[in-house]
């Protein structure tokens, strides 16, 4: 299983007038964390559209458990817990670095898609080169 973990602060802009992180804030901070796990793996969105791939999101889920607040800490967790075929599945939990609590937890689903015809198609060999060391062979 690859787990990665990010920081991030919430901005004011992040805010609504609650002070609470904006409902919407929430897939962007799952980006962020999807992100730079896969920057980290080599696999920069520019480098997999430079290999003729682009990764659409088509399923997206988020369950709120606390409201985050304006200028608080979040960490983001990132999880591939399986290496992807047609799609890759990645988990996020968010939780406040200060108050040692959940505030949200969810997942997206990416489909690969060839970056020319738009068509689906499987995860690229070198997508799955660079997860499957966090993998068992099975």
């Amino acid at each position: 299983m690859l787990i990665h973990k990010t920081t991030l602060r919430v901005r004011y802009a992040d805010t609504d007038q609650m002070h609470y992180a904006y409902n919407g804030k929430y897939f962007e901070y799952f980006e962020v964390g999807r992100t730079e796990m896969m920057r980290e793996e080599g696999l920069t969105y520019r480098t997999i559209e430079e290999n003729g791939y682009q990764m659409p999101v088509h399923e997206a889920f988020l369950k709120f458990k606390n409201p985050a607040f304006y200028d608080e800490l979040l960490e983001v967790e990132t999880r591939v817990e399986r290496l992807p075929l047609a799609n890759v599945h990645i988990d996020h939990t968010i939780r406040s670095k200060e108050r040692n609590i959940v505030i949200a937890e969810g997942y997206i689903e990416l489909a690969f898609i060839n970056k020319n015809t738009k068509k689906i198609t499987r995860a690229p060999e070198f997508f799955i080169d660079a997860l499957k060391k966090y993998f068992k062979e099975e």
